[in-house]
């Protein structure tokens, strides 16, 4: 069997709602085996991913974070995606690793506001203004199709560059934007918390995805404290990611305020309780979610 070869020419077969069904059906499989391994440089990270699905597959995905690379006008972050079949371990396809990670990421977080996040809401801040922050306003609308979108960022450049192509406004002021948001969305690389959860209105959802490292957190102790904790999954977040291990780890928050993760789904626990509550899910990005993603990234590939 000749692997197949997805380029990022396969986008146009794909939907943000039907990546979300794909990780609903791919948690209800037997538990994911996974494995993570870190090396650093400095700043720089490599990353590689593995996981196995029993009925699905295996896939491995190695990534490189390279922040210098922006001043050299290089893409951060690359790598590659190589998909298994799930019985004979047989090489099915190679994909492009920035689409595979864009369809990932954004599509976690969706399902998460999907399930959490009030259906009526209409106002979504992005926090950040690179291409994860282009990718969750993509994602969003698919789901929020009335949705307004504003932007804050440090770089009121950056900002202003992403709302000119999105059609969203600017707000450099945070504390206002965080007031008028109904879903927030962190996008960034930040080691030290900017997301002040006395700046939170209730009712509001959010969704942190930038933080991948034991020394990043986008959100400080006092929205961890307001809000009931999601995640992705348990096992690759807790004590992984600096967003829940540093809080742990200082007894701001416990292992149980963690009310539920994607494989809670079926159960109904991972859900919003009232319409004034405050919602939060931390997207970790496991390798089985990558797994679920070229899966699905392949099969509507060789349907076309």
């Amino acid at each position: 069997m000749t692997p197949a070869l997805i380029g990022p020419e396969a986008e146009a077969q794909l939907d943000w709602i039907g990546l979300t069904e794909a990780f609903r059906a791919g948690h209800r499989l037997p538990r994911a085996e996974v494995a993570d391994s870190f090396l650093y440089r400095g700043a720089d990270t490599l990353l590689t991913r593995s996981a196995l699905i029993d009925g699905l597959g295996m896939l491995v995905k190695a990534a490189t974070i390279v922040p210098g690379n922006a001043g050299v006008d290089l893409p951060t972050v690359n790598g590659g995606v190589m998909l298994m079949e799930d019985r004979t371990g047989l090489l099915s396809a190679v994909l492009d690793f920035a689409l595979v990670t864009k369809w990932k990421t954004a599509g976690d977080s969706l399902l998460a506001a999907r399930l959490l996040a009030r259906p009526e809401a209409t106002e979504i801040l992005i926090c950040g203004a690179g291409k994860v922050a282009a990718a969750m306003i993509e994602a969003y609308r698919a789901a929020f199709p009335a949705a307004r979108f504003t932007i804050w960022n440090r770089s009121q450049a950056g900002a202003e560059a992403l709302a000119e192509a999105t059609g969203a406004r600017v707000e450099m002021n945070l504390e206002t934007a965080l007031g008028q948001a109904e879903i927030v969305a962190g996008t960034t690389m930040a080691k030290d918390p900017w997301l002040r959860g006395d700046w939170l209105q209730p009712g509001t959802h959010i969704d942190l995805i930038g933080a991948f490292r034991p020394d990043m957190r986008e959100a400080d102790d006092a929205t961890l404290r307001r809000a009931r904790l999601f995640c992705d999954a348990r096992a690759t977040t807790l004590h992984h990611i600096g967003e829940f291990r540093d809080p742990l780890s200082r007894g701001v928050i416990a292992e149980t305020d963690v009310v539920a993760d994607f494989y809670d789904i079926a159960t109904g626990r991972f859900a919003r309780e009232s319409a004034d509550e405050i919602t939060l899910s931390k997207n970790g990005g496991g390798a089985h979610l990558d797994l679920m993603t070229a899966s699905f990234i392949r099969d509507r590939w060789l349907a076309r």
